[in-house]
């Protein structure tokens, strides 16, 4: 079937009432696709290399569908190796040129340096040319799945950097590939805490429309407001250095370094006449307190979801709170098996001395006082100590890392405030993220950081306590992705008419 019949089919097909059925490429666990389902798309399938990841990610989209069925969804999948029409067959999907009306993602970024627009446009001359450039063959794949699929819509997502790597703009380039295989783009910068996630999360957004529909590009306006931090100020300052003053358009009189026609949006502006933005105490304050640690009933190990730990039905719940209770499909009246936390008992004491808001610098002058008083206790009761044994005692005291070279590190989330964005490398530790609460004195839970992404208490994480972070922080907020998606969808539905 040739692209002009695709499409007329995708639209005839829509305009009868069905949902837009949308594939998920590096789909993680799913935050794009909560987001996209929620608002009246139907999830048929995703991508994903982790095992995990993709376990989740079916566990929630398709906990109904036959045994057999499930575990197609839930096998992992290498984009590199699965042609487009593969993953439909092994899906069945049908047509593969039929088959897809929406295609979301974000590709990982760290394909994306010292690959530029040469590189990108060997995409739409030469399909395979990904094969040849393992570095950057991750977008080049998306976009190979959208040449072969013909969606009518896209969305990518990616970190800000991506328009700014190694002298190239990578969210252009892409929008110039999607121009010749026959879409109008736009492209922008959008806060999460913007948009009602207690989260203060930058992210570049990418939107693409078949040229058939004839409509325009744009983005979400915000329902919430908060004066940003100065370091998220500058962050994007550097995304935006390549396209002029305040990122804006030429055609709105502004230079660029850009053609005329380049495709980036100036986001739809917040004003302090919205909503407060959701903060980390509205988001998760809720939440059973976590003391075992501090009476030594934690043990070092993994740490599994097998106990479910009640919640207290006598706290008067915040608005967030009740929607992270009661999402349609994912409601959770019980309590929650993934509130668990780490095991780091040297830090404890650091933690409750900690003011929040305070980051590595400060924590390390408190574990400084710590181990001093400790040093004076021991003289007080008559005991002499070597140089040796104090320099024992200070490494199980004091945290070793050079405070110069990693302020940020460490830092105790400030309870009237979102959060500062909660990266992939929680998976490894959580310092990023201490709890405000002294007297709990630890960081969060695995089921903190997902509220703290908007994701419901009813959503499913696979494996331990390590991959569950991992999992939370590569995904995109599924109340980031909503408004996004009832923006796609209304768009859509304009093109219809």
């Amino acid at each position: 079937m040739d692209r002009e019949s695709c499409v007329k089919h995708k639209i005839e097909r829509l305009k009868k009432g069905d949902k837009p059925r949308t594939l998920d490429l590096f789909s993680g666990c799913g935050g794009l696709s909560l987001g996209f389902h929620a608002s009246g798309f139907k999830i048929v399938g995703g991508i994903e290399n982790d095992p995990l990841a993709s376990k989740s990610h079916a566990l929630n989209f398709f906990r109904r569908a036959p045994s057999e069925e499930m575990e197609k969804h839930a096998a992992p999948h290498d984009i590199v190796e699965v042609d487009p029409a593969e993953l439909i067959d092994e899906l069945q999907l049908g047509n593969p040129s039929t088959a897809i009306d929406v295609i979301i993602g974000g590709p990982p970024c760290q394909a994306y340096s010292r690959v530029g627009r040469p590189k990108l446009r060997e995409v739409f001359d030469h399909p395979q040319a990904f094969l040849s450039d393992p570095r950057g063959n991750l977008y080049l794949r998306f976009l190979a799945y959208v040449e072969e699929l013909r969606p009518l819509a896209i969305l990518m997502e990616n970190v800000p950097d991506v328009m700014n790597i190694g002298g190239h703009n990578v969210a252009e380039e892409t929008c110039e590939v999607l121009t010749e295989l026959g879409y109008r783009c736009g492209y922008t910068l959008l806060n999460s805490a913007f948009y009602g996630v207690p989260q203060m999360r930058e992210r570049m957004f990418l939107i693409a429309y078949v040229n058939e529909l004839e409509v325009e590009v744009d983005f979400p306006k915000p329902s919430h407001w908060i004066d940003l931090p100065e370091g998220y100020a500058g962050s994007r300052s550097v995304a935006l250095k390549h396209l002029g003053v305040n990122g804006s358009r030429r055609r709105n009189g502004q230079r660029t370094l850009y053609d005329d026609e380049h495709s980036f949006c100036a986001a739809p502006p917040a004003s302090p006449a919205l909503r407060p933005a959701v903060t980390a105490e509205l988001a998760i304050g809720d939440l059973p307190p976590i003391t075992d640690h501090l009476c030594g009933k934690l043990r070092r190990g993994a740490r599994r979801f097998d106990t479910i730990t009640p919640y207290d039905n006598s706290l008067r719940l915040s608005d967030y709170a009740k929607r992270m209770r009661n999402w349609p499909g994912f409601s959770n009246n019980t309590g929650v098996a993934d509130h668990v936390i780490r095991f780091l008992p040297r830090d404890y004491q650091i933690f409750r001395r900690m003011d929040q808001g305070d980051q590595y610098p400060e924590a390390h002058r408190h574990a400084i006082e710590l181990f001093e008083e400790h040093v004076a206790e021991l003289a007080e009761n008559g005991e002499t100590l070597s140089t040796k044994v104090k320099e024992k005692l200070r490494q199980q005291i004091v945290p070793p890392y050079d405070v110069g070279k990693f302020p940020n590190k460490w830092r105790k989330i400030e309870a009237d405030k979102p959060v500062r964005t909660i990266m992939a490398h929680i998976g490894k530790d959580s310092y990023s993220h201490i709890h405000f609460d002294s007297k709990q004195a630890r960081t969060i839970s695995v089921r903190e950081a997902a509220r703290l992404h908007s994701f419901p208490d009813g959503f499913v994480f696979c494996g331990t306590m390590n991959p569950a972070f991992r999992q939370i922080g590569n995904a995109v907020p599924p109340l980031m992705a909503k408004p996004l998606a009832k923006s796609i969808l209304r768009t859509l539905r304009k093109g219809l008419r």
